[in-house]
């Protein structure tokens, strides 16, 4: 599930691994290509957040809905993914949207898929290679086996209000949970029931992983019981949710889901309660 730097810089000229860059700033959409354009890992295609790890908006589906799985299989397919491929998935903070990637190339029954642990500032900061040349197309082929079990919709939200067999996890910093401040939707609060748990609690400083069993420990603690298959996680906009998921999975506790709607989609209808504090 995590790369090191070293390995991945041993692969570069491997045609069997493919590279991602997912760089992106909420308050700033086109940063991410401004910044892949100025440099990134040697034959690291980009992935655009907003175009194709999420899918078109309606105005009540959230700020990053999930993309059509053929879409986002085409996608990969013409950056030269196969069912055999090796996928590695980078950002610069933490694995905020790399994580993302992750989650969707699984969804669609892709399992050989991980995250360049400390992602490009540990690669810029240990002084690897970088390159602004744009890697050329080359064929691939996905066959898409979508698992549709992987995800909480809304109104899965809505029938596990309240109930203690399920457990919600908000991955926002711990401000825009309480709804003290929110620079980015209408609305400020967070889904009644809702735990927090900030995605970059998982990482070091160094924005590497923490090890699995410090995670599971905190995880077991958070779930108090319950198993991983009861746990749905949530920010924003389906994003940073990824990170939380994607830690659970590395300690070891496996089967939690994704609500890619999230806080923006459940705002979108004012009937839905909300809490705050």
């Amino acid at each position: 599930m995590l790369v090191t730097t070293a390995e991945l810089a041993a692969h570069l000229t491997d045609p069997d691994w493919v590279v991602f860059d997912c760089r992106h700033d909420l308050l700033d959409p086109e940063k991410g290509a401004r910044l892949y354009r100025e440099g990134h890992v040697p034959g690291a295609s980009f992935a655009p957040v907003d175009t194709v790890l999420a899918g078109p908006k309606t105005g009540t589906n959230g700020r990053h809905p999930l993309p059509d799985p053929a879409a986002f299989a085409e996608f990969l397919t013409r950056h030269g993914v196969s069912d055999t491929s090796r996928l590695v998935a980078y950002d610069d903070v933490g694995g905020q949207y790399a994580a993302r990637l992750w989650w969707l190339a699984r969804w669609i029954g892709l399992d050989r898929v991980a995250l360049l642990d400390g992602g490009w500032p540990k690669w810029r900061a240990e002084g690897r290679v970088t390159t602004t040349e744009v890697p050329r197309p080359r064929p691939g082929g996905i066959r898409v086996r979508l698992q549709p079990g992987d995800g909480w919709t809304t109104a899965d939200v809505v029938q596990r209000l309240g109930r203690t067999d399920a457990l919600l996890v908000d991955a926002r910093v711990a401000e825009r949970y309480r709804g003290e401040v929110e620079p980015i939707d209408p609305v400020a609060g967070h889904i009644p029931g809702a735990v927090n748990r900030f995605f970059k609690a998982n990482l070091r400083d160094d924005l590497t992983f923490r090890p699995a069993d410090e995670l599971r420990r905190e995880f077991e603690a958070l779930l108090a019981g319950r198993s991983a298959a009861q746990v749905g996680h949530q920010c924003g906009s389906g994003i940073t949710a990824c990170v939380n998921l994607f830690a659970m999975e590395y300690a070891g506790l496996t089967g939690s889901k994704l609500y890619a709607g999230s806080w923006s989609e459940w705002i979108a209808d004012p009937a839905r309660p909300i809490a705050r504090g």
